[in-house]
């Protein structure tokens, strides 16, 4: 089974519900562990464009924020389901989510 590394970005102020979302989802089972994963603070820069409608900001003007990035792991079979629950649950009109392949030798 090939895992994942999922990586989103959040406003720290969501970040708690879109971590429980991402774990509802089945995310963050490593071995007989459950609800793994890791957060810390980075700067997110974006300019939204004409047809946007931005969560934060105004459509073209750059905007650098702090935000949360969340980090756990999934099975590829779940990813589907994780990414539509983290989308429920993220406030962006556009969220960040990235599934990585893992390598496991």
């Amino acid at each position: 089974m090939t895992r994942l590394k999922i990586e989103i970005s959040v406003p720290e102020s969501h970040a708690e519900v879109v971590i429980e979302a991402l774990h509802a989802a089945g995310a963050g089972r490593v071995g007989e562990y459950a609800r793994c994963s890791s957060v810390w603070k980075v700067t997110g820069s974006w300019q939204a464009l004409p047809g946007a409608q931005p969560y934060d900001g105004e459509v073209g003007l750059v905007r650098h924020s702090e935000e949360c990035r969340i980090e756990s792991v999934c099975d590829a079979d779940q990813a589907r389901a994780v990414q539509r629950a983290v989308r429920d649950a993220h406030p962006y009109e556009e969220a960040v989510i990235h599934f990585l392949p893992l390598y496991e030798p």
